[in-house]
């Protein structure tokens, strides 16, 4: 599988298709690249479409250090430029819009247009602190299995959770979620719940930006994203009906369709 040593990491990444254009796809916390996996599909008859995985998560080096959120934009914005990306569609869904919101304000020269996905540009909120570092303290010591079932709902709609359709897609991403390394998402956990808040730099922000969150969001609730919105000038905002926190997975044909008329329209 191809791989890149950027910033001290060996990152894991995959392309598909091909275009004039590319798409870089940053992924949320307990996930991996492959959450865009219906995303890539749709797009890469039209685009270089790269996904890549977060050191310490999916199938990324497990590195000793590094998981901030400074660190890791340092990371996103090497590989962008290691894999001659620049300047491309970025697409950064929780953990992912992290890096979006930093490159964008910082650097936007890498970026031609910014779609933020179930994210937010404040510190994660006090009253979730103690709840995720008991679970990230139980997931460190005695493995993810232990709190799969309390993370699902955090990460996932009230709709993808009960519909009994589609139980042998929620066993498939429970499993992924349990397969991650104990050690690197633990580190990677503690990154996002400590991370600060750039809010203050949305402001700069001048690149073509759309922001989508579903409705049924807990993590980063609808009201995150509408905050972006008023700051970032000239953004669009898209609510998914019936997702959750992993709306790309949730509902991807309301997710691709937003994502395309965005792009499309930016073409034009």
């Amino acid at each position: 599988m191809p791989k890149v040593r950027v910033n001290g990491a060996e990152l894991h990444y995959e392309e598909f298709g091909s275009g004039a254009e590319t798409i870089v796809f940053s992924h949320g916390l307990l996930m991996s690249g492959r959450m865009f996996e219906k995303q890539v599909e749709a797009l890469k008859g039209r685009y270089r479409c790269i996904a890549y995985d977060h050191r310490g998560q999916g199938q990324s080096e497990v590195t000793a250090s590094g998981y901030d959120m400074e660190t890791l934009y340092e990371d996103a914005s090497a590989l962008i430029t290691a894999l001659n990306a620049a300047p491309c569609h970025f697409v950064g869904l929780s953990m992912g819009g992290f890096m979006g919101l930093r490159l964008a304000a910082r650097r936007p020269h890498l970026l031609k247009s910014l779609i933020l996905m179930e994210t937010s540009a404040d510190p994660e909120p006090d009253e979730n602190v103690p709840r995720y570092r008991m679970l990230n303290t139980i997931a460190r010591w005695f493995g993810l299995g232990l709190v799969a079932g309390r993370v699902m709902p955090i990460m996932f709609g009230q709709k993808f959770i009960h519909d009994s359709t589609r139980a042998a897609e929620r066993e498939l991403w429970k499993r992924r979620i349990i397969g991650n390394h104990r050690i690197g998402i633990t580190r990677a956990v503690t990154g996002v719940i400590t991370r600060s808040g750039v809010y203050d730099e949305l402001d700069k922000i001048t690149v073509p930006t759309l922001i989508i969150v579903g409705d049924q969001d807990v993590a980063t609730v609808p009201a995150k994203s509408e905050r972006m919105q008023a700051r970032i000038a000239g953004s669009k905002l898209v609510v998914i009906p019936g997702a959750g926190h992993s709306s790309s997975i949730e509902e991807p044909a309301a997710v691709n369709a937003a994502i395309s008329a965005f792009l499309d329209e930016l073409a034009r």
